[in-house]
């Protein structure tokens, strides 16, 4: 039975691995035992996805990314080139963890900038942006904005990834200026507005 998904000739899949249908997995990367990969994604070149990993559909992980044991990516998540996670809040080379590592867990449609650094523990909300070069050390609300070392929110984002703009009314209504979608900002938490 032929495979319904690609793997460049310099990249290497382990056995026990699953891989869903129309995935392109390109130069140099490695794909360890146990991971899942899901349909429609695309992994770049010098890509490392470690044991028992876990990957949704429709995911971008660009050139140079190392998606460690115990980190669960869902689906259409877009991890920028030589973004960074981390699954060792401790560690030390003398003393390993023996898989026993810290979850870390990206929700839908997040999008992680170029060399931003996750650390480990933390949920990255639905359709949140973490920006290129932000190291994130706290949880990340749905459709939050974070930048800076450590990374602080500082804006919200639409479904689309566009930065949203207060509306009239004040604080607590948000307008996306590109696709028009209403967002009402209630106890910390962005909603669409219908």
């Amino acid at each position: 039975m032929e495979n319904k998904y690609f793997v460049h000739e310099t990249s290497i899949v382990d056995e026990g691995v699953e891989i869903g249908e129309n995935t392109k997995i390109w130069h140099f990367s490695h794909i360890q035992n146990g991971a899942r990969i899901g349909a429609n994604c695309t992994l770049g070149q010098n890509v490392n996805v470690s044991n028992n990993v876990i990957i949704g559909d429709g995911v971008k992980i660009q050139n140079n990314v190392s998606v460690y044991e115990g980190v669960t990516i869902e689906d259409c998540v877009f991890c920028g080139p030589s973004c960074v996670f981390t699954n060792d809040l401790t560690p030390r080379s003398r003393y390993p963890k023996n898989h026993n590592y810290v979850h870390t867990i990206i929700r839908h449609d997040a999008s992680l900038g170029a060399n931003c650094t996750i650390v480990c523990g933390h949920e990255v909300g639905h359709h949140a942006t973490i920006a290129a070069g932000a190291v994130e050390t706290t949880d990340v609300s749905p459709h939050a904005l974070f930048a800076g070392v450590p990374a602080k929110q500082i804006g919200w984002v639409c479904e689309c990834g566009q930065v949203l703009n207060s509306a009239e009314g004040g604080d607590t209504f948000y307008v996306c200026h590109d696709c028009g979608r209403l967002y009402l900002l209630e106890d910390m938490q962005l909603k669409e507005h219908e």
